[in-house]
């Protein structure tokens, strides 16, 4: 066995290890306790999100989606809940089942659409509860080795930090949820490129007033790759307006994503954000599988600005997040409010004429804005 595979080995064993973690939390859509009802809680938050995936549904309690690749689009709905003691920044996930409503997240009340008019139909009902100006939508798309509880909590939580006022829609595709299956992983973002423009059509059939789109790690790749196809058919921004395209920790090639920027108009690149960390350790052994092209999220921010003309959100120097270097924006308590206080502001985040300026946000805070 030569040194150059031993390296090599080595680095894989590292990845995966980093990635995977020393143990997956427990698997909790669909399951209450029968001890601690959620109903008896007080003081507890209750989030009504929407699914749309292109797993395969499980049988597997706890699990409602599996990591095997659908054909066709899965549209559900859940209620995510959110404990008294909830602390920004941090993921209160239950260790072992059932969960404890009073002192962590649970996601209750799992249902399945048949079709796409009762999905629509249900998202218009939310979003006639909320305040003209507010009857927006936030599409969630998560990154590599995610479970559907990993996502859906995950959204719950950063939903709940940075008090987004609209009506938040997941969109889940086949990772995995093994560190060892990047490559499956990858596959299946391409795989779920294709079922984007179906969501975006069931989507636009909506009364929402315009849309966020929020995107973490190869959750990104799949992103770009998404609004590049619309582009090539003449589909994009022609439907729902597109307020903010947010792309946190971009685990994509640095020469892909150039190829990706050059296929969008400025209409739609002036509305992206990158979350950058050069310090991202997952993504620096992800650069490494990649043969040591750099990746988007964790490049230098001057350089990003320079060469793509977008907006770069520099995390390099917070060090406060509770779910490390890779996941900053919902980990850190000062990087999620100020996400949430862009996100809220009217009319574009960070734009000027917009209610909380970038500098507002900024103050007291390790975050450097860098824009052209």
């Amino acid at each position: 066995m030569n040194r150059r595979f031993i390296s090599q080995s080595i680095i894989l064993t590292l990845l995966f290890t980093i990635l995977a973690g020393c143990a997956r939390a427990p698997q909790i859509i669909g399951i209450s306790n029968p001890d601690v009802p959620v109903d008896s809680v007080s003081e507890i938050t209750k989030q009504r999100m929407f699914i749309v995936s292109t797993r395969e549904a499980s049988d597997v309690v706890g699990a409602f989606y599996s990591s095997d690749r659908a054909p066709e689009l899965g549209l559900a709905s859940v209620d995510a809940t959110v404990p008294p003691s909830h602390v920004t920044g941090v993921l209160e996930r239950p260790s072992r089942l059932p969960p404890d409503p009073r002192t962590e997240f649970t996601v209750v009340n799992p249902f399945v659409y048949g079709s796409d008019a009762p999905f629509i139909a249900e998202i218009n009902r939310e979003l006639a509860k909320r305040e003209p100006g507010n009857r927006e939508l936030l599409i969630f798309i998560h990154g590599f080795n995610n479970t559907a509880s990993d996502a859906v909590l995950r959204l719950s939580q950063f939903v709940e930090d940075t008090g987004y006022k609209g009506v938040p829609i997941l969109f889940t595709w086949a990772s995995a949820a093994q560190g060892s299956r990047y490559v499956y992983d990858l596959n299946s973002a391409l795989v779920a490129r294709a079922q984007l423009k179906n969501m975006v059509e069931i989507l636009n059939a909506t009364r929402a007033e315009s849309v966020d789109i929020f995107a973490h790690s190869m959750g990104t790749f799949l992103t770009m790759e998404g609004l590049v196809k619309q582009q090539d058919t003449g589909r994009l921004g022609k439907g729902v307006r597109i307020d903010n395209i947010v792309l946190a920790s971009p685990d994509i090639d640095i020469d892909v994503f150039q190829t990706q920027i050059a296929a969008l108009p400025p209409s739609i690149t002036q509305k992206m954000y990158l979350l950058i960390s050069e310090d991202d350790a997952a993504l620096r052994l992800s650069r490494r599988i990649a043969g040591g092209v750099p990746r988007v999220g964790a490049a230098d921010a001057m350089l990003l600005e320079q060469q793509f003309g977008v907006t770069v959100i520099d995390l390099g120097q917070v060090e406060d997040s509770s779910s490390g270097s890779h996941s900053k924006f919902a980990g850190s308590p000062n990087v999620v409010k100020l996400i949430g206080s862009g996100l809220n502001a009217n009319p574009r985040f960070g734009k000027t004429g917009s209610s909380t300026t970038f500098q507002e946000l900024l103050a007291n805070t390790p975050v450097t804005i860098i824009t052209n």
